[in-house]
């Protein structure tokens, strides 16, 4: 399934494993046109990227070395605020789904991330949100 979203987009994928950064390029290449990916493997570098970098999109692991998905979220909104993020875990708790509502524009499980990916790009391409674990249980 090839996703419509409309022209390039710049993706920062924040993931603190290579294999899952890799592996999600690959998954956002199949799907799309895309072409400008950069990369962060702790929440430091992750907002350093993505202040200097100002990508679209980030994709944002809800756990980081350094600092966590969480505090990356809120120091780039508060510099960026219409850099948009995309959190993903393999976490799915209340306590967690209730933070990424707040802080970010989407979530989605990494076990899923092939089935949801796409869905999710043309959400918030669309500027809606995408928040299908909520009807997931933990």
């Amino acid at each position: 399934m090839r996703v419509d979203i409309g022209g390039s987009m710049r993706i920062l994928i924040a993931d603190d494993e290579d294999a899952i950064r890799r592996g999600v390029i690959r998954i956002l290449q199949s799907l799309t046109d895309l072409e400008e990916f950069a990369q962060a493997i702790n929440g430091q570098e992750a907002i350093q990227k993505a202040l200097e970098w100002r990508p679209d999109l980030i994709l944002l692991d809800v756990r980081l070395p350094v600092l966590s998905g969480f505090d990356v979220a809120r120091e780039i909104k508060r510099h960026a605020p219409d850099i948009r993020i995309l959190f993903f875990s393999i976490y799915n708790g209340e306590e967690i789904r209730q933070e990424v509502r707040s802080l970010g524009h989407g979530f989605i499980l990494k076990e899923q991330i092939v089935q949801m990916l796409p869905n999710a790009l043309e959400a918030i391409r669309s500027g809606k949100p995408f928040f299908p674990s909520d009807t997931q249980a933990d």
